[in-house]
């Protein structure tokens, strides 16, 4: 099954004070992949900028800009078309004597290292062991651990912020998707399963009528590594499918943050996101 949807990001800063300059990264652009492709996609800045368009060490499109002249807001809008499919999932993968070996180690040695928001604990390496321990399969294993995690999270928005870890988020016991990304993320990496972070987007009706603009969001899920990358949303304890949009993967959220930078003036007093995906097709 394949969707074609469009997208609209909008992003704007207020300033408290005037700015007089900034230089910023944005992550906003969906990635062409073997299920995904992206039609069309154009980032644009007010005011008005250039940016240059690259691709970043993870293979995420960055759109990088600079300002130069005073301002009291900006406004970064993204505009996408992208047509995407079900990923397949066959088979079970390969096994642990596999991903213990040390030529797959050492490649996804980025993907197994604990990160400021996926730090190791302990407490959490129990769990993975105790998972790891009644699973037969290192996918049936991370699995298990999408769905651990769906148990220990009670989705909460505003609970969190983006400084907040996966294990801050378990010990609270709320979070929103990229907790829920971030505390898998830890589970797989202690057991020794490869993880990256996905960012993206979600449309959230699986019926949508054609046309018609849904407001949404920016979300984010995990994909482990067991001989194939396989794309889960713990968040909704579903396999990622037509309705995810790829904007970029990484270790974390902080590899593929959509909008960063630094500025001088302000500070800043407002902040707004708006997300408008439409199904096309």
């Amino acid at each position: 099954m394949s969707w074609r949807i469009a997208i609209r990001h909008v992003t704007t800063h207020r300033y408290a004070k005037e700015v007089s300059s900034s230089y910023n990264e944005a992550r906003i652009t969906p990635l062409s992949t073997p299920r995904q492709l992206c039609l069309e996609a154009k980032v644009e800045v007010a005011p008005s900028v250039r940016p240059r368009r690259y691709w970043d060490y993870w293979g995420t499109c960055v759109d990088a800009f600079d300002l130069h002249l005073p301002h009291t807001e900006m406004v970064v809008t993204g505009t996408s078309v992208v047509e995407t499919a079900t990923p397949e999932r066959a088979g079970h993968g390969v096994g642990w004597d596999t991903l213990a070996a040390a030529q797959v180690a050492d490649q996804h040695a980025e993907l197994l290292a604990p990160t400021p928001a996926t730090p190791y604990d302990e407490r959490l390496a129990e769990v993975g062991n105790g998972i790891r321990s009644t699973s037969r399969t290192p996918s049936d294993a991370a699995l298990a651990a999408c769905f651990w995690v769906a148990e220990q999270l009670e989705y909460v928005k505003g609970s969190t912020s983006v400084k907040t870890s996966g294990i801050e988020a378990w010990e609270a016991g709320a979070g929103v998707c990229q907790d829920f990304a971030h505390l898998t993320l830890g589970v797989l990496r202690a057991m020794g399963v490869p993880g990256r972070y996905v960012s993206g987007y979600l449309h959230p009706f699986p019926d949508a009528e054609i046309g018609q603009a849904i407001s949404g969001q920016s979300h984010a899920w995990v994909e482990w590594w067991d001989g194939d990358w396989r794309p889960f949303d713990p968040t909704n304890g579903v396999y990622a499918g037509e309705r995810h949009v790829i904007v970029g993967r990484g270790r974390d959220y902080h590899d593929v943050t959509p909008l960063k930078g630094l500025f001088k003036g302000g500070p800043t007093s407002d902040l707004d996101v708006q997300v408008d995906l439409t199904r096309l097709g």
